[in-house]
């Protein structure tokens, strides 16, 4: 997808990668589906964060090289990467939806629908952290898309509810490039930075951080 520097998206973020090689990137992406180019379209508009189409290639990609069949999603907005997802597990998959907002929710169920994914996704509303505690199974896959203060609390809730071999996804992880600025103490920083920590010196997690858009932490949990 080529776009021009005025009309990027805000999805696209930037700061991370050179812009020219940014651009590249996001000019090599298939055209997505009549869904997916739709949300695209609305969170742009909307300013609401998704990952976008580079990210949720990753995802995918993720979830089919582990066998993924269950996932669990912390902060899944209007169901944007729950698609991928949802894709991803095939049709005997469960994918777990959460969100704060009510109206989002009811977006996404449309959402999903029309992507035909509606019967692979349990939808969740209310706070992703304490939905999570709640379960007593374990995931092939969590995601951790939420409040970025809340991430170490999310690390210390996830990790024991992630089956071994299992992934954990985070997005957001680079921060536009803040977790780097020394000179940078926002509270958000702060966290995305204990969170980075706690992620390698785990010794029960493998952990990557690949810089493609914001920044994605994929750990293995050994």
């Amino acid at each position: 997808m080529s776009q021009t520097k005025a009309s990027k998206p805000d999805w696209r973020m930037g700061g991370i990668t050179v812009a020219p090689v940014e651009d590249y990137l996001y000019s090599l992406l298939p055209a997505r589906d009549e869904v997916l180019t739709e949300i695209e379209v609305e969170a742009a508009k909307r300013k609401i964060p998704i990952v976008g189409p580079a990210v949720g290639r990753i995802l995918y990609q993720l979830a089919r090289m582990v066998g993924a069949k269950t996932i669990f999603e912390m902060g899944s907005a209007i169901g944007y990467s729950t698609i991928w997802w949802a894709r991803a597990v095939g049709a005997d998959g469960r994918v777990f939806y959460t969100d704060g907002d009510r109206k989002n929710a009811e977006q996404a169920r449309r959402y999903f629908d029309r992507a035909g994914v509606a019967g692979r996704i349990t939808v969740k509303v209310g706070d992703a952290l304490e939905l999570l505690s709640e379960e007593k199974r374990e995931f092939d896959i969590i995601f951790n898309d939420v409040d970025k203060e809340d991430y170490p609390r999310v690390f210390r809730l996830s990790v024991p509810r992630l089956r071994k071999g299992g992934l954990f996804v985070t997005d957001n992880v680079l921060w536009s490039g803040k977790v780097a600025d020394s000179k940078n103490s926002e509270s958000s920083t702060r966290a995305i930075r204990e969170f980075n920590r706690l992620l390698y010196d785990s010794p029960g997690l493998f952990t990557t951080i690949l810089p493609v858009r914001d920044g994605v932490a994929v750990a293995l949990k050994k």
